[in-house]
């Protein structure tokens, strides 16, 4: 084995030209006008037609008119997060006004219910009937109208691939097996664990009372995030959150190295309930808070790396939350999420993941061999080349944290995911200034090519190294 990982050797490369690849995303120009009729989605249109009078319904509006921000080339990562979230919310401002007066004036005589404003995504959560979902639609204003439909938490992988939930022993004081294959040992000798980085989970929660993981919490007001208001602190019901945040930056408190980035911290927003779903707008206003954890642009409290180890329940695209990505990369944060578990099938990509802005990963073993059930390509949302995945990081019976205190063996790409958001982890902890782009640069340049040479819709561009 060489004495650096291909990540750390490769990731130093002329990273600009390989960015030129990746243009930014196309979701912040402003979208086409379209008749009141079809801004309508067909299957919130068929809810409507079906609902009695009165019901109330809940919606996300999108509107038409949207910010570009390409031109915000800010050489401090701090200055160029603050003008984005400035920028975001004078447009807000100026294109809301008519939506929100017209959602207001109908709470005040019973026909809708309430409203959210979301100031990065360009658009509103309202709760009303049929009838001011229609009225909504006729503003000029108004772009698109989607349900704010229920999603459900990511489920077990198959049981075939999956240990007991009974805890287990690590034994030993080597790197887990999964940790050392992608080399990250080789970084930490030389000082890089992923100190000064904040990596951030979108996942069911985590639980802090996991030694692995209550070090590593950065702590005070800006580190948690619960759009649902169960929980003011870390928790987390299911474990899948408190599996993926150990992979990331888990220690050797059980007897092996499980995380790949050791030295960063870690914050979350709990975007699944205690019951195992979430909202549409719930994962929204997450995303808001990714970006500006404490409400205050003039503070750095944006994390470095954000995770998302959740798709919707369907292969297919849905770019639902294209916009909140895309506002993601601009800030500088390469948004990694878990391609999904519906292969072995061609075209089983799913969304988030094939958003073309987004950055999808795939599952192998510690043979290198294909996880019989990650999703495969092309991306059904295009993107560059169309490839899916873009990268595939081990992901079968990884050991990492569960509840009370426990360990588990998992298996999934929600797994793999945060093996390569650890790695991007070290990777910003030596190269701080990466913009988005090039972060992903680095990642697909350090793979190990695998299956078919060069990019395919099995190993992307080949396995984290």
């Amino acid at each position: 084995m060489a004495t650096y990982s291909r990540l750390f050797l490769l990731m130093a490369v002329p990273l600009l030209l390989l960015a030129s690849l990746f243009p930014p995303s196309n979701a912040l120009a402003t979208a086409a006008r379209v008749e009141p009729r079809d801004k309508i989605d067909p299957k919130l249109m068929q809810v409507l037609q079906s609902a009695a009078t009165g019901e109330m319904i809940s919606v996300i509006v999108e509107l038409r008119e949207k910010e570009s921000l390409s031109d915000l080339k800010e050489k401090q990562r701090k200055n160029q997060i603050k003008k984005i979230i400035e920028r975001l919310k004078k447009k807000a401002q100026q294109t809301q006004s008519k939506v929100i007066q017209l959602v207001e004036s109908r709470i005040a005589d019973g026909t809708a219910q309430s409203y959210t404003s979301f100031w990065m995504i360009y658009g509103l959560e309202v709760t009303g009937t049929p009838a001011v979902i229609q009225e909504l639609a006729q503003l000029s204003a108004v772009g698109r109208i989607v349900r704010n439909e229920s999603i459900a938490a990511p489920a077990a992988p198959p049981t075939a691939l999956l240990n007991s939930r009974a805890s287990f022993a690590l034994q030993g004081g080597a790197p887990e097996a999964n940790i050392a294959l992608v080399n990250a040992p080789a970084l930490w000798s030389q000082g890089y664990q992923g100190q000064g980085i904040v990596v951030a989970n979108m996942d069911s929660g985590v639980d802090i009372s996991h030694p692995e993981l209550s070090a590593r919490y950065r702590g005070g007001a800006n580190s948690w995030f619960d759009p649902y208001g169960q929980h003011a602190t870390p928790y987390d019901a299911s474990g899948h959150g408190t599996w993926t945040m150990g992979i990331m930056v888990g220690g050797n408190g059980g007897g092996t190295s499980i995380g790949m980035a050791p030295g960063a911290q870690w914050i979350a927003a709990k975007i699944f309930n205690d019951q195992g779903s979430g909202t549409v707008a719930g994962i929204h206003a997450a995303f808001q808070w990714l970006l500006d954890p404490d409400g205050n642009p003039a503070t750095a409290d944006t994390p470095n790396v954000v995770n998302g180890s959740w798709t919707f329940q369907s292969p297919g695209c849905n770019l639902e939350f294209e916009d909140d990505i895309a506002v993601l990369r601009a800030a500088g944060v390469l948004p990694i999420f878990a391609a999904g578990n519906a292969g072995p099938s061609a075209n089983t990509s799913y969304s988030p993941a094939n958003n073309p802005s987004a950055f999808a990963v795939g599952a192998v073993n510690n043979n290198n061999q294909v996880y019989l059930y990650g999703s495969r390509g092309p991306a059904a949302c295009g993107g560059p080349a169309g490839i899916y995945p873009d990268l595939v990081a081990p992901g079968v019976a990884i050991a990492s944290t569960d509840l009370y205190g426990l360990y588990q063996q998992q298996s999934g790409t929600s797994m793999a995911a945060p093996h390569t958001s650890g790695a991007l982890a070290l990777l910003l902890q030596s190269f701080p200034g990466l913009t988005a782009a090039e972060q992903r640069a680095g990642l697909v340049n350090g793979a190990l090519d695998l299956g078919a040479l060069g990019p395919d819709n099995v190993f992307g561009e080949g396995r984290l190294d």
